[in-house]
């Protein structure tokens, strides 16, 4: 059972160890990333611009600065000529050809940023989005605009935006002759992200703006419900190789045990040669009589046997290399395991009783601590020793006993 339960051990830490990385791998997995970059992925490119409300015949300026990577920076001055004064930069969506295209981002919910600009200014992140119900390819009016608002200063914002739960400005659906009920909008289709001034912005003011380490971040809840299907077959299959292999490494165990036993009693080894010491024949005949008896100790073999502590003693060392009352419990324990193979119907009670035992649950106690289970899983687990009705070792001894004084 040792060698069952080291086994047992090594494949559970091992398991565990393979759960704790596949944990690693499928969360990571379920956590997306998106880096708006000019290097092309999945044959989209994001290309740096400038924005303003110059199309709108607003004097606004732009220019743009050191961008890469999830990083867009820029210099602005907002004025009031326009009707609607803008000022910003944007990423926008190429194909390898250089032309406009669309990403799908239906997999990402969350845009993350830092935020560093110069004066201390609230800013703003739109989308552009293309529906292809509504909208013309190249003509922006047209594309939904969903949009936020962020704190920014000069220290550095770190900030975190719901991309699914932006606003789409009121004037874009009179533009649109839309419902204004009509908010819902899906990022499978997007071709801007934007960062620029807003309504609070001050006129005529020269600012300073970096917003780095852009990141689009998704939760794929699939790789997780994978992650659960994986662990739990594995455990299944953990659970079931341990009991399968527990069960028969137990039944090998007692009946092992059983074989090696068996020939230690001492009314079967009186059998296989008289002693010429007959003070140590009766010790040893004595106790293989009586130990069914529940009140037998050592003082009632000296007083039945007429040989002191010390003989006694000495005999069942020299002998067995047992104390009395090791050498008991296994007369006892071994009869019973015997009766528990052979009497069907006998209880385990009944069975303790009959060997010598008071308390039912002590019994149980000892049997399992000498055949590592219980006296009703070694009935189970161990074969039967002799047929129904025939005498078996234990039942035959007394005579044999006899014969051998």
């Amino acid at each position: 059972m040792q060698e069952f339960y080291k086994k047992s051990l090594f494949i559970l830490i091992a398991l565990l160890a393979a759960d704790a990385l596949l944990a690693v791998l499928f969360i990571f997995l379920s956590q997306p990333t998106y880096t708006l970059s000019p290097a092309p992925r999945d044959g989209i490119h994001w290309e740096a611009a400038t924005s303003t409300d110059g199309v709108l015949g607003g004097t606004s300026s732009v220019r743009l600065g050191e961008s890469g990577p999830g990083k867009l920076a820029f210099d602005y001055r907002l004025t009031k000529a326009a009707q609607y004064p803008f000022a910003g930069a944007k990423f926008v969506a190429k194909d390898e050809k250089g032309n406009l295209a669309t990403a799908d981002l239906s997999k990402y919910d969350t845009i993350t940023f830092l935020a560093r600009c110069n004066p201390a200014d609230p800013m703003m992140l739109g989308m552009t989005i293309f529906d292809e119900k509504i909208s013309t390819p190249g003509q922006f009016i047209t594309y939904r605009s969903p949009g936020t608002f962020f704190s920014c200063n000069e220290h550095g914002v770190p900030v975190s935006l719901d991309l699914r739960r932006m606003t789409i400005p009121d004037w874009w659906f009179f533009q649109m002759k839309l419902d204004l009920s009509s908010q819902g909008y899906k990022l499978d289709k997007v071709t801007v992200f934007s960062f620029g001034s807003s309504s609070q912005t001050p006129f005529n003011i020269d600012s300073q703006v970096e917003i780095s380490n852009i990141k689009l971040r998704g939760h794929d809840y699939r790789y997780l419900g994978a992650l659960v299907v994986i662990l739990l077959a594995g455990w299944i299959l953990f659970g079931i190789w341990f009991f399968r292999t527990h069960a028969r490494t137990l039944a090998a165990s007692v009946n092992c045990r059983m074989k090696k036993d068996l020939p230690l009693v001492a009314y079967r080894q009186l059998t296989v040669a008289p002693y010429r010491d007959e003070e140590k024949a009766s010790v040893l005949k004595f106790i293989a009589t009586n130990y069914t008896n529940p009140e037998l100790d050592l003082e009632r073999v000296v007083a039945g046997t007429g040989a002191n502590r010390n003989k006694v003693n000495e005999v069942l060392k020299t002998e067995l290399g047992m104390t009395f009352t090791s050498y008991l419990n296994k007369l006892r324990l071994t009869e019973a395991a015997r009766l528990l193979t052979e009497k069907s119907t006998a209880t385990v009670a009944e069975i303790a009783y009959s060997v010598g035992y008071a308390n039912v649950s002590y019994f149980n106690r000892l049997f399992k601590e000498e055949y590592g289970c219980t006296p009703k899983a070694f009935r189970t687990l161990a074969p039967r020793q002799a047929p129904a009705g025939e005498p078996g070792p234990a039942e035959s001894a007394p005579s044999k006993i006899v014969g051998s004084d």
